[in-house]
């Protein structure tokens, strides 16, 4: 028995040692380098980039529009809020008229933590519609019942916030829904309605889950894109001044 594991154990050696022995690198210790301010610039880097560097800052730096006004993010009927759920309504509009929704969109909501900051009285750079909406979101146009819009309502009315919305009045007091309009009418719980809003809030984000009640239509457009454009087309901003959101007695502040 002895012997017998005396030949197993040769054999097993005997195998290791045709093996190609393992050669460890030779790892050596470099010296590290310290990120401070006090590190030199590296002049053939920015001799690279300069002309790249000045090129983005003249596009980011550029005149597309002027306001008269400050655009705000504060009060349930915001001017900077009210302007780009207007310019959402309008860029899912004329695409949904483009690609088979004859009678484009009814309404459009987006939410109001999606604007980032705020734009001053006077010249409106491009690099001020980046911090406006840094974010790489999608226009979706949810296609829904008008017995699902009840939700949207029902959001509202719970959360008294201030998430812009286009082409719908909503009016509540002390706690219930006096008035729901879309376009102006009553809605019609057998009809069918294309609401505007982006992918997030299409997917339930802000806990908008009402929207899952729908069909979503991706567009393609990016909401900073359009708002670009709109900007880009309109010179002087008209602010919109009529009433979306009204709600009476209210309470407790949600504004951002």
């Amino acid at each position: 028995m002895k012997t017998k594991y005396l030949i197993s154990g040769l054999a097993l050696l005997a195998i290791m040692s045709c093996k190609t022995s393992l050669n460890v690198a030779n790892v050596q210790t470099e010296k590290n380098i310290s990120i401070s301010q006090d590190l030199p610039e590296d002049a053939v880097f920015r001799k690279t980039i300069e002309p790249y560097k000045m090129e983005l800052e003249g596009k980011m730096n550029k005149v597309i529009s002027h306001t008269s006004i400050d655009l705000t993010k504060q009060g349930d009927n915001s001017t900077l809020g009210n302007l780009l759920a207007d310019y959402t309504f309008e860029g899912a509009d004329e695409w949904a008229k483009k690609n088979g929704i004859g009678n484009g969109v009814d309404a459009a909501v987006i939410n109001i933590g999606g604007i980032r900051t705020t734009i001053g009285a006077g010249d409106i750079l491009t690099k001020q519609i980046y911090e406006v909406m840094p974010f790489e979101n999608e226009v979706i146009i949810v296609k829904m019942k008008g017995s699902d819009l009840q939700g949207l309502f029902d959001y509202y009315l719970k959360t008294l916030k201030n998430n812009p919305v286009s082409h719908l009045y909503i009016e509540t007091d002390n706690g219930m829904n006096v008035k729901e309009l879309v376009n102006g009418k009553e809605v019609e719980p057998t009809q069918t309605y294309y609401i505007a809003t982006s992918d997030y809030l299409a997917l339930g984000g802000d806990n908008m889950d009402y929207f899952k009640k729908g069909e979503m239509i991706p567009t393609g457009i990016k909401l900073r894109d359009l708002f670009l454009e709109k900007f880009i087309a309109n010179p002087e901003i008209k602010v919109p001044s009529d009433m979306r959101l009204n709600f009476k007695n209210k309470k407790n502040k949600t504004d951002e």
